[in-house]
């Protein structure tokens, strides 16, 4: 980590969680965050269902929930970034405090129930996002809504002009019932709907689903099956889990989802399973726990076409990011790979 950055982290780390994330995305706005700008090589340079990116490092959902800091993330070095999630409402999430570090887990618990701005305010914001770089939005529902299935398509239709993908979020543990989405006749009718309307767009973009760690191999398969049948592009493996299995810190018993370091194991042995499911027709994104660049390189060599980050960050700043791209291209040169692609799901059979 640079040495100023070091400074600024330690004084972050001093404030309220909620406070620092807010300050993070301050220093996004105003320019002074680490910004190398794009990161790319001939290794690095890959393709997610359709999508071309200068590199397989992702900025997870969560970070920038608003999308106010669009251009700070394009200068990031990230190869793509997914903001929100957004929600038809706007919605202030569940009471405060609801976020907390777990700094001898490297982890962090938060229970924020999809505090957003709304799809008209963020949908403005993504209108005029910068020209370069690769952004989704999370879909989300609101807690309060009649018809939650619903809520994704809507948000999808009122935002997707500007989006280059979306993901369906029915993953987050800290929405009331949100989960029960994941069952097959809901998923497979919620999926219908919203692949519909963006089969209606302008510009078709492809459609990821988010699911859980906290899944059955059963409910894995139901999983993989409908994600296949109603044309899913991607799944994204996986979100926050509510296991606090081995967790030190005085928080861990603390209510909401668990990201971090705990869940690089259980999120990669479900992204694992996944790869062998759909036999690899069907690419995924590996999320969860990632802190290192051997941590995203077991990842793809387990099934991931793509990475995400973002709990790391919090311990590692935001140079942790170019830290991972450029080590990335090192564990690929070392093991003779001309591409990301080449490596996906090599060591998949050691995660089974």
């Amino acid at each position: 980590m640079r040495t100023m950055e070091q400074l600024g982290m330690k004084a972050l780390r001093s404030v309220d969680p909620e406070i620092s994330h807010g300050l993070a995305i301050k220093a996004l706005q105003m320019g002074v965050a680490h910004a190398p700008g794009e990161i790319t090589s001939a290794r690095l340079h890959t393709s997610v269902a359709g999508l071309d990116l200068p590199n397989p490092i992702g900025i997870a959902a969560g970070f920038d929930k608003n999308a106010t800091a669009l251009k700070g993330l394009a200068k990031s070095g990230f190869g793509f970034a997914e903001v929100g999630a957004a929600t038809p409402r706007a919605q202030p999430g569940n009471p405060k405090p609801r976020l907390f570090r777990l700094v001898e887990d490297q982890a962090a618990i938060n229970r924020f129930g999809f505090n957003n701005d709304g799809m008209e305010a963020i949908a403005a914001r993504l209108a005029s996002r910068p020209p370069k770089g690769v952004i989704g939005l999370n879909l989300g529902a609101n807690k309060d809504s009649d018809d939650r299935a619903a809520d994704f398509a809507k948000v999808l239709a009122h935002c997707g002009a500007h989006l280059d993908f979306a993901t369906v979020n029915v993953s987050s543990p800290n929405t009331e019932k949100l989960r029960d989405l994941q069952g097959k006749a809901a998923l497979s009718a919620l999926l219908t709907g919203v692949v519909t309307t963006r089969d209606g767009l302008s510009r078709k973009i492809p459609v990821f689903l988010k699911i859980a760690p906290d899944l059955t191999d059963a409910e894995l398969a139901e999983i993989a099956e409908v994600a296949v049948e109603t044309g899913v592009d991607a799944i994204i493996a996986t979100n926050t889990t509510l296991s606090r299995d081995g967790l030190q810190s005085a928080h861990k018993d603390q209510a909401g989802g668990l990201s971090g370091k705990p869940l690089f194991e259980k999120s990669t042995r479900v992204l694992a399973r996944l790869s062998q499911l759909t036999k690899g027709n069907l690419p995924l994104i590996g999320v969860g726990g990632v802190g290192s660049a051997e941590d995203a390189y077991a990842k793809i060599c387990a099934g991931a076409s793509v990475v995400q980050v973002y709990t790391a960050l919090v311990y590692g700043g935001f140079s942790l990011g170019e830290d991972i791209i450029r080590g990335l291209d090192a564990l690929l040169k070392k093991d003779g790979f001309a591409n990301v692609a080449e490596a996906v799901g090599t060591k998949r059979e050691d995660w089974l």
